[in-house]
């Protein structure tokens, strides 16, 4: 079978899966964008015996922050990867967390090929922008994020097959009228291969200097940012939080250090991505935020590779989300509501005086992501998705 993984985003665990699926006799085409901030430096140099990988890039870097902007550019990108459909002629195509205007370029290009389309759902966006958007501009706002929702909502429905990553999205997905029959759950996972460390990495050794709260990725609309702030403040003296993200919170963190002149706060641009395991590695401890409204329509994967690092994790997630359940199901750290910045900061200093607690709750994480992300078996269930919709 010719197969057509795209992830716009370029992550580790989705190239993990096309390499999987093409050691298993098919042909395997992975394609990624390469043109913002958060892509992984080298994924075109992973090409083996049937796979091939496809870097796709703008004419400029993706601007995350211009809503006018980047909507432009996702409809140019979903050009880029509809030629690239075109070129490739798969038998099936395999698409998740692509911008919904992308998307749906891809989509149309697969229904004129009568090439069918699995949708793998990471996140819930039309509901993501019409609430970020209602909540920013107001009724405009709204107006725009229903137009999403209804794009969203037909991509859903036209799909031959859909992938959710958490089961939580199930209900919204019947809601839209999707048949039951064409929708499954594969939870997302982290490459528990690629996380030990290889190499030396200086940077790790400044972080061993003093006990270290590391927090790395994005940090968008969807995060609060100052509860790393007030954590920076609550572990003055004891410990350093350190941020390794780019963009309009790590910036607003930056300004805020020089302001309360807080030596604990080290932000740091993106790092190599062979880098990090040493750099999870020399962390005490490994913090992950998200908002209330966010945990609806999204799951943070940062934590999935947190689990595979084998450290203890420090989350301000609501409880109900995904990522929050796996934590506490695996005894893997301490889960507090992310309206709760006091709670927050007291779990994190109740880990940095109890080194056999992290010591327990690291091997508990990464002997659950051991068992859980089996990527054999979690390729098998993606295999006999693809099946089921080219038989």
């Amino acid at each position: 079978m010719r197969i057509l993984v795209h992830d716009f985003g370029g992550y580790a665990f989705a190239l993990q899966l096309s390499r999987v699926l093409a050691k298993r006799g098919h042909a395997v085409f992975h394609a990624y964008c390469a043109s913002h901030q958060t892509t992984p430096p080298g994924l075109d140099g992973a090409a083996a015996e049937d796979l091939q990988v496809i870097a796709l890039k703008l004419r400029k870097p993706l601007d995350k922050y211009s809503f006018l902007t980047r909507w432009r550019q996702e409809r140019e990108y979903g050009e880029h990867i509809a030629h690239a459909c075109k070129a490739v002629r798969p038998d099936v195509v395999l698409s998740g967390n692509t911008p919904l205007s992308a998307q749906h370029r891809l989509m149309k290009a697969c229904r004129r090929m009568r090439i069918p389309v699995v949708y793998w759902l990471q996140d819930l966006i039309g509901e993501a922008i019409y609430r970020i958007l209602g909540k920013k501009l107001g009724l405009f706002g709204a107006c725009v994020g229903r137009y999403f929702q209804w794009l969203e909502r037909g991509m859903l429905r036209r799909s031959d097959a859909i992938i959710a990553i958490s089961r939580d999205f199930v209900d919204h997905i019947l809601r839209l009228g999707v048949d039951p029959r064409r929708i499954h759950v594969i939870e997302n996972w982290a490459d528990v291969t690629h996380i030990s460390p290889s190499r030396h990495v200086p940077l790790a050794e400044t972080l061993m200097a003093s006990p270290c709260l590391l927090y790395t990725g994005t940090l968008s609309m969807k995060h609060n940012p100052a509860l790393l702030l007030r954590l920076a403040k609550a572990v003055e003296g004891r410990a350093q939080v350190v941020v390794i993200s780019q963009g309009l919170g790590a910036q607003w963190l930056l300004e805020q250090k020089q302001r309360h002149a807080l030596p604990a706060l080290r932000i740091l641009p993106y790092q190599p991505l062979d880098d990090l395991p040493a750099l999870y590695a020399a962390a005490t401890v490994l913090v992950a935020v998200l908002e209330e409204a966010a945990s609806v329509f999204s799951v943070p994967s940062k934590v999935l590779t947190y689990l595979a690092a084998g450290k203890p994790l420090l989350l301000a997630v609501p409880a109900a989300n995904l990522a929050a359940r796996m934590v506490l199901r695996a005894g893997a750290g301490m889960v507090t509501p992310p309206t709760d910045p006091d709670a927050f900061c007291a779990a994190a200093l109740a880990l940095l005086k109890d080194p056999r607690t992290r010591t327990r709750m690291g091997a508990a994480a990464r002997t659950f992501a051991a068992e859980a992300f089996d990527i054999d078996r979690i390729a098998a269930r993606f295999g006999a998705v693809l099946d089921e919709v080219t038989s």
